[in-house]
C-alpha cells in the first residue's frame, strides 16, 4: 500500500488504465455491472473507453448490506438494472473503492438473484485494504493506506468527469 499523493491522483486517467487491463478480456464478451454510485459512474466511463455496444448493469446493494438492519434504507436507494441476461455471462463487477468487501458481496449475492454467471470479476480503481471477507480485486489501479478515519469518495463534476476527495470522519 502507498501513502496518501497529494494531489489525489487523476481518476479520469485510472479509468483509462482500467480500460487497458480489462481490454485483453474483451474477447469473452464480459458485460459490465456497476455498483452505485461511483462503480456505476466508472462503468459507464468503461463502456465508452473500451468501445462496448451493450448497455451495462446497475446495482444497489442497499437491501443485500449485512448491515441492513443497523443502518437502514439508505436514503437515495436506486432501482437495480441488468438488462441482459446474467445466466452464463463473464461479469465484470466494477466498484470505486474495494475497502471490507462487505459492499462486493452484496453485490454478488444481488446478481445471482438474475442467474449464474460463467464468471464474476471485480475491478475497482482504489483498493485501500482493511478487508473483512475474502475478496480480491481482478482488476485494480491504485493501492493506497488510510489513515483511520479517512474515506475515499469518487465524485462526478458538473462536466461529467470524475475527481477523488478525501474525507475526514468526525
Amino acid at each position: 500500500m502507498s501513502p496518501l499523493p497529494n494531489p489525489l491522483p487523476d481518476a479520469e486517467a485510472q479509468c483509462r488504465q482500467l480500460a487497458d487491463l480489462i481490454r485483453p478480456q474483451l474477447a469473452n464478451h464480459p458485460a459490465l455491472v456497476g455498483i452505485f454510485s461511483g462503480g456505476a459512474w466508472i462503468a459507464e466511463r468503461l463502456k465508452e473507453l473500451l468501445g462496448l455496444s451493450e448497455e451495462i448493469g446497475l446495482i444497489d446493494v442497499s437491501f443485500y448490506r449485512d448491515d441492513f438492519a443497523e443502518k437502514g434504507l439508505h436514503p437515495q436507494c436506486r432501482p437495480t438494472v441488468i438488462p441482459f441476461d446474467v445466466e452464463g455471462r463473464h461479469i465484470i463487477l466494477v466498484d470505486d473503492v474495494l475497502y471490507t468487501g462487505r459492499t462486493t458481496r452484496a453485490a454478488i449475492n444481488e446478481l445471482f438473484d438474475y442467474g449464474r454467471p460463467a464468471s464474476v470479476a471485480l475491478a475497482v480503481l482504489a483498493d485501500r485494504g482493511g478487508r473483512e471477507l475474502p475478496i480480491g480485486a481482478t482488476y485494480e489501479v491504485w493501492d493506497v493506506a488510510l489513515a483511520d478515519g479517512q474515506n475515499l469518495v469518487l465524485a462526478r463534476n458538473d462536466d461529467g468527469q470524475l475527481a477523488w476527495r478525501l474525507e475526514e470522519n468526525a
